[in-house]
């Protein structure tokens, strides 16, 4: 008897399918697991991943909407990867063609993977929106919901479809009409397959038994007496029809990479990557259908033919600067040009420039015989939404205790990446309540602005529109680009913010000199020679090399690139505010690499893999002006806001495997970071140095996760309400309350220290 049970169940239909998965389709099998340790946080939980899947945004809410788009996008990968395994593997099992509905009884049979990783995905739905939201089970029960009826809408869909094109055996045997001949038209069939194969029930591929719609097992029978021309044109029909829907689906893709411009089409990000899911199955299993043994050797040739193919500027369009020429004869960019600057007259020039606009700040902050004030400089680490949210709360807590004094202060802001976002947002609502607009520069509305979704427009651009190469266009500054995710990046941010950031860099320029807001640097890398660009509306070629380079030419290299001074000719002027602060903010694979007006070309990244911390900028800065500084101030306060600890634990050496000793000593390299703070400490000694401890003080704010929160924020364009709060209130942490404590007794003139005392005691 149970000899029996064990042969019923081991050559049952879905048993069987699922040992056909572990014997041929580890591809297909792979995007499964894929999706089920990115939504685990196994893979990429820094940088938030699993938070794509587990806490959708759409409009800026999670709700029972974001996770019906999200549903409907599994139920398109569910079914592409259902019509690829079908298109793949159903000649393996010729009693199919004998059933009425084939395929839906296929994807029944077929049900074991997907239904596990259902199940997998809601039980991680529930356990994260229950234990790290503290969502009811209410509103947990409608957002699963959601995702059951969006991915239920899609399969229904593609039900009627199949219902309304497909014909089974028993429709030709009812009404006596005679099969279609696709044997000489193009119509997909695997490749090899004998006609007379289909009618081979036992002697290639088991089977006994299969669910039927009711999923009551039934027995399989013989289609021996079956004509094998009949059998092989119902296969191929419903290949043809398969066919066509993956076809329409990615025309429809296409189609929605065309509305990127209207937010309701901004699909979640999660939705996006289930998308990219079905266009990567559907692709796999072309190749293998067509191609068969010759799979890996075409999959190779056509990566090499389409990398020399989009070197052609007609299909290879590169992500460019918005607001700049590149009809202009490029720019010279050489090391004969870099280093030529060191010991120029224009070196001096823009020193004048910034020492005027020094002046102007010293009269603004301490008129007249007031005493030298203390300036501020402030560095804002790297990091996503994590890091600008971060960085806005603790300028706006400061700020605001000191009744504006910081901002009023601080001389210069520079950094990477997040936080440089925040410090540019709160910059500009700076600049519009001097200007006499209506701005409560303290409201946590504004937080809440820089730290809304940036990542599903992002994410859902990949999948509907650069995969395919960007062809909308658009037009900025008086130039036409392509529409690509850095384009939509800025869209979004723009929309964000409320459309105060839509400038140019040049129109920051006479606030800066007029000393009513700070100067801002903005840094990205340069890839072709690790060199930093630095982005102002003032001349800063003082910036390029460390002063030494300045008197003494040629001793040290030139290590950075005045933007503005470089691309003069190419309207550096009229760069997009946005899109330098995109530059600066560009990790790899998320948005793209600029690329730049010049002879050779040079693409532009994220100021992180440099200089995360803006450390490097402001030291060369106080470095530069340090004479100035002596005269005209009591001394620099550099602010320095880190959304990471700055001491981390030691990693253990050892147990490793022989494969894992291979690698281990590139594993410095995932310690960049750590790298950087050693080099920006040596430096702050340097400083410490030439200005003294009494007129030179470092003052830290660091956000670690408090202690109820199990996980760090993620690194990421998208971060949920409870990262969020969990970053707001590592302000309350006793290391920062120090450090502002610290801050206020520092910048609080003599005559009121007495006052800032008592007011910190209390």
């Amino acid at each position: 008897m149970m000899k029996r049970w064990f042969h019923n169940i081991y050559y049952s239909f879905p048993v069987q399918l699922l040992i056909v998965h572990l014997r041929s389709n580890h591809l297909l099998i792979g995007t499964w697991i894929l999706f089920a340790i990115l939504l685990s946080g196994f893979l990429g939980r820094k940088y938030g991943f699993q938070y794509l899947f587990l806490d959708p945004e759409y409009l800026g809410q999670v709700n029972f909407w974001s996770f019906f788009f999200v549903g409907m996008a599994f139920g398109s990968f569910f079914m592409s990867w259902n019509l690829t395994i079908y298109l793949l593997t159903s000649h393996y099992f010729p009693f199919l063609a004998s059933l009425s509905r084939p395929f839906t009884k296929f994807v029944i049979n077929n049900m074991v993977l997907p239904l596990s990783f259902f199940l997998f995905y809601m039980v991680f739905v529930i356990h994260f929106q229950r234990y790290y939201e503290a969502l009811g089970f209410g509103v947990i029960l409608m957002n699963c919901l959601g995702f059951i009826i969006g991915g239920l809408t899609l399969v229904l869909s593609y039900s009627l479809y199949f219902q309304f094109t497909n014909r089974d055996i028993s429709y030709y045997e009812k009404s006596g009409a005679k099969s279609p001949d696709l044997s000489k038209s193009f119509a997909p069939g695997r490749r090899h397959v004998d006609l007379e194969y289909i009618k081979l029930d036992t002697s290639r591929w088991k089977v006994a038994t299969y669910l039927s719609e009711s999923l009551t097992p039934r027995l399989v029978r013989s289609v021996a007496h079956y004509d094998s021309s009949l059998l092989m044109s119902i296969f191929k029909q419903n290949h043809l029809n398969a066919l066509i829907l993956q076809l329409l689906s990615m025309m429809v893709l296409l189609s929605l990479g065309y509305l990127i411009d209207y937010p309701p089409f901004r699909i979640p990000a999660g939705a996006s990557l289930f998308i990219l899911g079905s266009l990567l199955t559907a692709i796999i299993g072309a190749v293998t259908y067509w191609f068969n043994e010759w799979r890996v050797t075409v999959i190779l040739l056509g990566l090499l033919v389409f990398n020399y193919i989009t070197r052609s500027e007609a299909f290879n369009h590169q992500n460019r600067a918005y607001g700049m020429d590149y009809q202009a004869p490029p720019a010279a960019y050489t090391i004969e040009k870099i280093q030529g600057v060191c010991g120029s007259p224009v070196i001096e020039e823009d020193k004048a420039t910034t020492i005027a606009i020094l002046n102007r700040w010293r009269n603004k902050v301490a008129p007249g015989r007031s005493p030298l004030p203390k300036m501020v400089v402030l560095s804002v680490s790297g990091g996503g939404l994590k890091a600008a949210s971060w960085a806005m709360q603790v300028v706006q807590a400061a700020d605001s205790l000191m009744e504006g004094q910081l901002l009023h202060h601080t001389v210069l802001i520079t950094g990477a990446s997040g936080g440089m976002l925040g410090m540019a947002y709160l910059r500009e609502l700076s600049l519009e309540k001097q200007n006499g607009k209506a701005v409560h520069l303290y409201s946590r509305r504004h937080i809440d602005n820089i730290t809304k979704d940036l990542l599903n427009s992002v994410a859902f651009t990949i999948v509907s529109n650069d995969l395919f190469l960007p062809w909308a266009t658009f037009e900025t500054g008086g130039y036409t680009y392509h529409k690509d995710r850095g384009y939509i990046f800025e869209q979004q941010l723009n929309e964000n913010t409320g459309y105060i950031l839509d400038k140019t860099i040049g129109d920051y320029r006479q606030a800066e000199q007029a000393a009513i807001i700070p100067m801002l640097f903005i840094t990205p890398s340069i890839v072709n020679d690790a060199r930093r660009l630095i982005i102002s509306p003032q001349g800063v070629s003082y910036m390029m090399a460390a002063p030494v380079g300045q008197s003494h030419p040629n001793t040290v290299e030139a290590d950075a690139v005045d933007f503005g001074w470089m691309f003069k000719q190419q309207n550096a002027d009229n760069l997009r505010f946005l899109t330098a602060l995109r530059m600066n903010a560009t990790y790899p694979y998320i948005l793209p690499n600029v690329h730049l007006p010049s002879e050779p070309g040079v693409e532009i990244m994220d100021a992180g893999f440099i200089d995360n911390y803006g450390m490097i900028s402001a030291t060369r800065f106080i470095q530069v002006f340090q004479e100035w500084i002596r005269e005209n101030t009591s001394g620099v306060v550099l602010l320095q806001i880190s959304s990471s600890e700055k001491l981390e634990q030691i990693t253990p050496s050892g147990g490793q495997g022989i494969i894992e000793s291979l690698i281990n000593p590139i594993g410095i390299a995932g310690k960049m970071l750590t790298r950087q703070e050693f080099e920006h400490d040596n430096t702050l000694g340097f400083i410490y140095d030439i200005l003294g401890k009494d007129h030179f003080n470092v003052i830290r704010f660091m956000y670690r996760p408090s202690q109820s929160n199990q996980l760090e924020a993620s690194i990421s364009f998208h971060i949920t309400e409870r990262e969020k709060e969990d970053v707001l209130s590592a302000m309350q942490l006793e290391e920062n309350q120090a450090s502002l404590r610290q801050l206020m007794q520092l910048m609080a003139p003599p005559t009121k220290q007495n006052a800032v005392n008592r007011h910190l005691d209390e």
